[in-house]
Parts: structure tokens; sequence; C-alpha cells
């Protein structure tokens, strides 16, 4: 197995990286948080107190970051990963960024010698604790073989979508609707309960036609619903996501109506202060809005 360099031990990084150690790969993870660090080392992972160190004699560096600002300083800005990882290493990054800087660090690390890969992850911090997580990956076949027992150690779902940058384009796609329908979801539910409805019976019904839809059926019972909106994906990152979505589709020349107005919607969230919460919780902030009780499930 080749030594694994990984940065960024957040809410989603940590449980990657420690499902690497778990299925025995040697990993050396930083963070700009020493808790976060520290926290890893207690889950049998090496620590380490710089990028330098993380990168040190591993074939396979991992990014899991914020931003794309972030994702550009740490791989490609003065000390990052490129400036340390030895010719032929690969760098995998699976945060959510823009494609442009996924198309702009995959040149420089050719022109490096190294290899790059996007594999930007699907489903929430929950999969991730439980090593099934979802990922859409961009790279080259040769690439792809190289990353797959690594991606296999910390989910359970693969998806070669193509060349560089696929990936990342593919998570935008799949994203829209992900974030989307939980506006959607939150109009819908603060609808019915405007309109008095029972809210067990409306979803029941919700669920048995072609309304259904996994955010509303999968996530929400457990979060929103069941008055737990403690962050798995914030409101704050999926707005950042949508400005994503809507400025790859701008750049593409392609009108997206709805993904404006969802970003609008939780931005309307963010300033009254529901930015930190799970991206469920939009029921919240529509509910705050409108002057009405979030609806919630008997416990």
């Amino acid at each position: 197995m080749e030594k694994v360099g990984f940065i960024g031990l957040g809410r989603m990084g940590r449980p990657m990286a420690a499902n690497l150690c778990r299925k025995g790969f040697g990993v050396t993870g930083y963070d700009v948080t020493p808790e976060a660090v520290a926290a890893f080392e207690a889950l049998q992972g090496r620590g380490a107190s710089s990028v330098a160190e993380a990168v040190a004699g591993a074939g396979i560096v991992v990014t899991m970051l914020p931003n794309s600002a972030i994702v550009r300083e740490v791989v490609a800005g003065p000390g990052g990963v490129f400036a340390h990882a030895a010719r032929g290493a690969l760098v995998m990054d699976m945060s959510t960024v823009d494609p442009t800087t996924t198309d702009e660090l995959a040149a420089a690390a050719a022109a490096r010698g190294l290899s790059f890969v996007d594999a930007p992850v699907g489903r929430l911090a929950s999969h991730a604790d439980a090593g099934q997580s979802l990922f859409m990956v961009g790279a080259a076949d040769a690439d792809f073989a190289r990353v797959k027992p690594l991606l296999e150690a910390m989910g359970s779902t693969i998806h070669h979508c193509g060349p560089p940058g696929a990936g990342m384009r593919t998570k935008l796609v799949n994203n829209f609707l992900a974030v989307a329908s939980c506006q959607m979801n939150a109009e819908a539910l603060a609808l019915a309960a405007r309109l008095g409805l029972d809210l067990q019976t409306t979803l029941s019904v919700l669920y048995g036609t072609t309304a259904k839809n996994g955010q509303l059926e999968i996530n929400w019972p457990s979060k929103s619903l069941a008055g737990d909106v403690s962050p798995g994906f914030t409101i704050d990152l999926a707005h950042k996501d949508l400005s994503l979505i809507v400025e790859a589709a701008n750049a593409a020349r392609l009108p997206m109506p709805i993904a404006a107005a969802a970003r609008e919607a939780f931005s309307s969230a963010r300033a009254r202060g529901f930015g930190g919460q799970d991206f469920s919780a939009m029921l919240d902030a529509h509910c705050a809005l409108v002057g009405l009780t979030p609806p919630r499930l008997p416990r």
C-alpha cells in the first residue's frame, strides 16, 4: 500500500482518513486546527504539524478542504503540496470547488510530473463515519486504478465520471438537485402546515408519488423533522455549492433560474443566523420567515 498524506481533517475528512487507517493504509494527517489533528491521532492516525510533513514520502496526497481559494493555496501555493510532493506522486482533491480550479491544478500537476485526480464526495458526514461515502471521480484510467483501493476503503460507491474535472462537474449537477430540493421541501411542508394538514399523512402521500426525493425521505426524518439541526452539511456549505453551480452555469451560458432562486433563499437563511445549521434546517428558516412553527414528527 502506498503511503498517504491527508490534508483537511474536518467533519468529512477526519472519518475518511480514519477509515483508511482502519483498512491498513499508513496515513499522515494535517489540519490547520491542532484539535483536529489530535482527534485524528486518537483514531490511530499519525498527525503532522505542517503540509510539508504530511506530504513527505507520500505516494498519494489527499485534500479535503472548504473552498476553491483554500484548495489553491494548500495545493499550489508557496510551501504547498506541489512544492513538497515527489515526482510521480498523485494528488487527489476531494473538496467541492470551482471546476476551473480543478482544471488549473490538473494542468499544474502535469507540468510538475505529478498526477491529479478530483474525487468529490456524495452523501453525508454520517456516511463518511460508516465508510459508505459515494465518490465522483475525474481521472485518467491509470490514476483511477491507483486511487481505487483508497476509495474502496472510504466508501461504498465509486463512479469514474471521466478525465480530470469530470468528477467535480458531476458533483455540481448532483448538488444542484440535492440542495435545491431542500428549499422545495421547506416550502411544501410549510404550505402543508399553513393549510392545517397532518405531517405524517402528508409525508405518506409524498413518499408514494413521484414527488418523493432523497432529502425528504432519507435525510429529513432524522434531521429537521426530528428537531435535530446539528450540521451534517451546513446551510453555509450548501450556499457555497449553489454559488459554484450558478457561476459554472453562467460561464457555460446556461440559464438556471431555479438554482439562482434557491441560492437567494439560502442567502436569506444565512443572513438570519441559520448558516451553521444542517441544510435540512431550511425548513426552520422558511417557517421563521413566514411565522410558522416548524413541523416535527412525533417522537
